[in-house]
């Protein structure tokens, strides 16, 4: 019999692979091509395929190309670089900025960085307007980090960054996102317009749920700073040694802002509201606008938007009374995502994030399924006669078997990506976050519980859940520590080369695929490719002992 986890169909994945293909052209090609052909292109493929044609590969084909081209076009027209300013020399100039993202200063650091859209430039300079900066200043005396929206007049160094460069580096991460121009050495002028309304209400509402959050836990900051991380995503406020036992054992993802908590904050949300008994459509309304809400003011990082779609989607299969398909509902997120905005595809956040989840639905749950039915317990006993003590047994079987296969199938995206990302190999990251994802889920539900209770005026509530999530903390910080303090729970290491990383990765997931729409038939390999892949990337493509 065909496993649960194996019948779902993904028709979107037609327009999400090309498209995805399209962009990859696009950004590896060292000079831009000109945009009328390649729109042209792929308006006539798309036309194509919408012909009545009686044999589908000719269709195939044509919507394939289409997208493609389709996919190479908008990326082109997102970028917006004109070729002139590669040999743009660094010059001082005035600029509006419009700030859309601050990054978390470093401790006793005196500038403020983050990314802005270009509002008013000098007339030298004028072709920049709308277009992305990174931006680097030295703030007036007295004045506050400045919020979304704000647009400030300032003078600084404006250089445009190389349009490919290396992506192990700041400038490959800013121009992985779209940023063309970096300006440093920067000093506010003059404040050109206040923030709006709703940025200053997310603003006190993040100091407030920081206030809620440090309740009763003034005396252990090292804990308060990991439970606004992992709620609020103040990451910014760990310390080093924090960074390095997380990074270490492969568990950072827990203490930010990312898909996990999203998702925890949805079912506990979903749960809440189904307690209120709220009509169905009600229900959906509310608990995705109170979604977003928490997302907005933890600042709207990309991955915390990436999960916020993936919840719409599912979200929206219920209100519909319709079955959740997870591998259609992953591919769509992903193309919507791509087209608000190309330039996430190259970055390790969606990678890891769309590549993790890739992992546990096209390998892990078929595998865990497997598992499961190899290992099963009592299965020539009618059910109906078990005692309770064969019950509880059964559900330890299915619960560890479930955990492994999921754990293994996330592992062998863990294990590529953190060599490439990293340059650390983390083999004892799969024990550790089978252990730790549960208990962190029940450390973000505290928190959850104890922001609830302080909106509502029970402060000393709040203390009471802070302490239960602060415990929960300590027993994962300090699980940490000894997985780390093991001998080889972690080593440095990087691929020889940065394509065969990127390489090994999109095999990897290319893996997935296959063996999802081959059911994993023995005869067709099996679950071992992916594994055998990993393998092979690990031992011949990365140079162990590397330093960072």
């Amino acid at each position: 019999m065909l496993a649960r986890s194996l019948r779902h169909r993904a028709p979107v994945l037609w327009l999400l692979l090309p498209f995805l293909a399209g962009l990859v052209a696009a950004r590896i090609l060292p000079r831009p091509v000109p945009i009328p052909p390649i729109a042209a292109l792929a308006l006539v493929c798309v036309l194509a395929s919408l012909w009545p044609l009686r044999r589908p590969v000719p269709w195939a084909v044509s919507l394939c190309l289409g997208l493609f081209f389709a996919g190479a076009c908008h990326y082109q027209v997102t970028r917006a670089r004109m070729p002139e300013w590669d040999e743009l020399p660094p010059r001082q100039t005035e600029l509006c900025l419009r700030v859309e993202r601050v990054f978390a200063p470093k401790p006793g650091s005196k500038t403020i960085s983050g990314l802005a859209s270009v509002t008013e430039a000098s007339e030298a300079v004028g072709e920049i307007r709308g277009q992305r900066v990174y931006f680097s200043l030295r703030p007036s005396r007295g004045t506050t980090l400045p919020l979304r929206s704000e647009e400030l007049g300032c003078v600084g160094i404006l250089e445009s960054l190389p349009p490919n460069a290396d992506t192990a580096t700041f400038a490959g991460f800013l121009a992985n996102s779209g940023v063309n121009f970096r300006f440093t050495r920067g000093r506010v002028l003059r404040r050109v317009r206040e923030p709006t309304a709703y940025r200053q209400f997310c603003d006190r509402a993040l100091h407030r749920f920081s206030s809620i959050l440090n309740a009763g836990l003034e005396d252990r900051p090292e804990l308060s700073a990991i439970s606004r991380g992992m709620l609020l995503g103040e990451v910014g406020e760990l310390t080093a040694e924090q960074n390095a036992l997380f990074l270490q054992s492969g568990t950072l993802h827990l203490f930010s802002v990312s898909g996990l908590h999203i998702a925890a904050i949805a079912v506990a949300l979903h749960f809440a509201f189904g307690i209120l008994r709220l009509p169905r459509w009600p229900k959906f309304a509310v608990s995705l606008a109170a979604l977003w809400l928490y997302v907005d003011i933890t600042g709207a990082s990309p991955s915390a938007v990436r999960a916020f779609w993936m919840v719409l989607l599912v979200e929206a299969a219920y209100a519909l009374r319709r079955p959740i398909n997870p591998v259609a509902t992953l591919g769509l997120s992903a193309l919507v995502a791509l087209v608000a905005n190309p330039f996430q595809l190259f970055g390790a956040s969606f990678q890891m994030s769309y590549g993790i989840v890739a992992g546990l639905l096209l390998l892990g749950l078929p595998l865990a399924e497997r598992w499961q039915d190899k290992t099963a317990l009592f299965s020539e006993v009618p059910k109906v006669t078990w005692a309770w003590w064969q019950h509880a047994l059964v559900w330890c079987q299915r619960a560890i078997a479930g955990s492994l296969g999921i754990g293994v199938a996330t592992g062998l995206v863990g294990d590529i990506a953190g060599v490439l990302y990293f340059q650390l190999f983390t083999p004892g990251a799969l024990a550790a976050n089978l252990v730790l994802i549960p208990l962190s889920s029940f450390a973000l539900w505290s928190g959850f519980l104890s922001l609830i209770a302080g909106l509502a005026g029970g402060i000393w509530l709040s203390a009471v859940f802070n302490h239960a999530a602060a415990l929960i903390l300590f027993a994962i910080q300090e699980a940490i520590r000894l997985c780390v303090a093991m001998p080889g729970a972690f080593v440095r290491g990087q691929f020889t080369t940065v394509s065969l990383g990127f390489g090994a990765f999109a095999g990897l997931v290319a893996l997935f695929l296959y063996g999802y729409s081959t059911r994993w038939e023995l005869r067709r390999g099996g679950y071992w490719p992916p594994f055998a892949w990993t393998a092979l990337a690990l031992t011949v493509a990365v140079r162990y002992g590397a330093k960072n």
